[in-house]
């Protein structure tokens, strides 16, 4: 990637139990640590409200134009990493912390049914499972404010986000661990991201 550029990381705020949500202290550890010289970390504390949320990630993208989004959220129960692959457009059907869901259950009314990142996480979770790393795969974010977030991202972003669900338990939920396993998965990520560049820039030309 080239200089100047900007990534967005955000993670949710108070949820349940969580009067500081672990997904919002991940993204502050990262923009201490950064993700290189080259890169700018931009973090946003996202409300676990679908309103609020959908008008922010609307915003990031109009305003602060990033190379880059991810979004941090956090999967109770789970000891492990999980990248998303799908965010969903519909069946939003729970409602947020303020009592509230989307009228017609939908992210983007007349939108796709889903939207892929422009990563393929399959590839990246097994780079690091090979590593011995605790690192899953997975195309169901859950239908909640995290895979919301996601699709208002994907759609915003030309699908140039990801979504990474966090463990509540086990060891990688110190952010001791966590942090610089973000910090290098989000590099796998954004490498991954720029070698799809260059073959799509290379495919554009023909020779005769």
């Amino acid at each position: 990637m080239s200089s100047g550029e900007t990534v967005v990381v955000t993670g949710f705020g108070p949820f349940r139990q969580f009067l500081v949500n672990p997904s919002w202290k991940a993204a502050q550890g990262l923009e201490v640590v950064g993700l290189g010289e080259h890169l700018s970390v931009y973090i946003k504390e996202l409300p676990v409200s679908y309103e609020k949320t959908q008008r922010i990630i609307a915003e990031i993208w109009q305003t602060v134009k990033p190379k880059f989004a991810i979004h941090l959220g956090i999967a109770r129960g789970s000891s492990a990493v999980i990248l998303e692959q799908t965010g969903k457009n519909c069946g939003y059907r729970d409602k947020d912390v303020c009592g509230y869901c989307p009228k017609s259950f939908c992210c983007v009314e007349g939108g796709s049914e889903k939207l892929d990142s422009i990563i393929n996480m399959r590839v990246v979770s097994k780079e690091f499972q090979r590593a011995g790393m605790d690192v899953i795969y997975s195309r169901d974010a859950g239908r909640y404010l995290c895979d919301f977030a996601y699709y208002c991202s994907l759609y915003h972003g030309q699908r140039r986000a990801a979504l990474i669900h966090i463990p509540s338990t086990g060891s990688l939920s110190s952010a001791d661990r966590l942090v610089p396993l973000l910090q290098t998965l989000i590099k796998a990520m954004l490498c991954q991201d720029l070698l799809e560049m260059e073959q799509t820039d290379d495919s554009s030309h023909s020779f005769f």
